[in-house]
């Protein structure tokens, strides 16, 4: 064999080595990155029952110090229209009924309403309503309206009453919440017990409730993140009495 000849077989072998080089490169960067497994670089819940799934994002909830949510929930035939942020030492945000909209305030125990003049006039105020318009009401713990609203400001009595699905639960697919985050769903007896969208990034924890019945749905956001609550200022405040107008 010729140098020449030589040196065209080398150039033969090396061109035939580098080819086989890039493909099996490209093969083995595609299983890196997980070719088609949705799970690939996620928290790992996708990959769990459907029971653990709802038990680990329950025990995500009840330990996160904050969270926000917002939407609806329907119970005893209202429809009550919630943004609310929760923690333990409190709460506060706005609630929608009837066409109405009142904010609420707790702070430890004490629980406070907050309504415009409209509100009030329909809530039988007895001709006070100049006087609480768009101020502070607290609300006294022997209140029917106590027990009814503080738990809309009450993390943990939500929460509870919320995350439950009913019936035998199943994973329903991989989803994209609308932040963008990737979730796994978990639904209740293939959705008419109630469907539950869990967040596959960080710390698995619920990001969209679809309760059962049609009784509403809850956006859920903002786990972890601190706010205030703090006391309204008394020229802000107004103590009705023993018990508020009825609506």
């Amino acid at each position: 064999m010729t140098a020449t000849s030589r040196g065209r077989a080398r150039r033969t072998v090396l061109a035939t080595a580098t080819c086989a080089l890039a493909v099996t490169g490209a093969m083995v960067l595609s299983g890196c990155g997980g070719g088609d497994d949705p799970d690939a670089g996620t928290n790992g819940v996708g990959k769990l029952p459907a029971a653990k799934i709802q038990a680990k994002t329950r025990a995500a909830a009840d330990a996160a110090p904050a969270v926000r949510l917002s939407g609806t929930v329907v119970t005893s035939g209202r429809t009550y229209r919630l943004d609310m942020r929760l923690k333990a030492g409190g709460g506060t945000g706005s609630v929608t009924a009837q066409g109405a909209t009142f904010k609420l305030l707790r702070v430890g125990e004490q629980l406070y309403l907050k309504a415009d003049a409209d509100f009030w006039h329909h809530a039988d105020a007895d001709g006070a309503t100049g006087k609480l318009d768009g101020k502070y009401v607290k609300v006294p713990q022997g209140d029917p309206a106590y027990k009814k609203f503080s738990g809309f400001t009450d993390k943990a009595v939500l929460l509870d009453g919320l995350l439950t699905l009913h019936g035998a639960l199943a994973t329903d697919g991989h989803h994209t919440d609308q932040s963008g985050t990737p979730t796994i769903r978990v639904t209740g007896d293939k959705g008419s017990g109630g469907t539950l969208d869990v967040s596959l990034e960080g710390r698995p924890y619920p990001l969209r409730l679809v309760r059962a019945g049609d009784a509403g749905t809850l956006r859920f956001s903002d786990w972890g993140k601190d706010f205030e609550v703090t006391k309204p200022a008394r020229s802000e405040t107004v103590d009705y009495g023993r018990q508020l107008p009825t609506s």
